[in-house]
């Protein structure tokens, strides 16, 4: 695709050594930088006239710990924006790997695409990503007194906390989790004699 071999050079002329890889996948390029390098390489992105990436589509979360069934052997979580370039017809993926797996932190792209926003702050409520520069970054999902990051490999599917509505104290209570855990298997592989048909 031409289109895609002019982006892949005019993103290596413009970013230089602040390419640390470019991937291409089914017909899209995604751009890795590193967190140190990732302001000005979006500042480049979207005011070189070579590139023009105008608009921020989307920033998320991405928790790589179980990636290629454990066999990752990066840094545990990025955020990954994904851009639109109106000028030229082109889309990229900007992905940028928090340095620290305890503590993961990445510069916020707000005051280079505003829209980033609520983006960035879903991806702190649910990844614990920390966006730094943000300047009201807080959970917009989950509720304020929520423990953990739901989104994250190693969080419980059912959670640490439960709320209900307790009539003797007349108020919403928190308290620990009392689901079992269970596994459900559909019918289908259950029973062998399921819609009349031996299996």
């Amino acid at each position: 695709m031409a289109s895609i071999d002019t982006l892949k050079s005019a993103l290596e002329k413009v970013l230089g050594k602040r390419v640390q890889k470019l991937v291409e996948s089914l017909g899209e390029l995604t751009l890795i930088v590193k967190a140190e390098d990732s302001l000005e390489a979006a500042r480049l992105l979207r005011d070189d006239p070579a590139l023009r990436f105008e608009q921020l589509i989307d920033v998320c979360g991405v928790d790589y710990s179980d990636f290629g069934d454990g066999a990752w052997e990066g840094a545990r979580f990025a955020a990954v924006s994904h851009l639109l370039s109106v000028t030229h017809n082109w889309r990229l993926r900007l992905r940028v790997f928090a340095p620290d797996d305890d503590f993961p932190v990445v510069p916020s792209l707000i005051d280079i695409w505003n829209s980033a926003n609520w983006f960035e702050r879903e991806a702190f409520d649910f990844y614990g990503i920390v966006f730094e520069g943000h300047p009201d970054l807080r959970r917009l999902l989950t509720d304020y007194g929520f423990v953990g990051h739901p989104f994250r490999k190693d969080f419980p599917v059912s959670g640490f906390v439960e709320m209900r509505y307790d009539p003797e104290q007349k108020r919403v209570i928190y308290q620990p989790v009392t689901i079992e855990p269970r596994e459900i298997t559909p019918r289908v592989i259950r029973e062998d004699k399921y819609g009349g048909v031996q299996h």
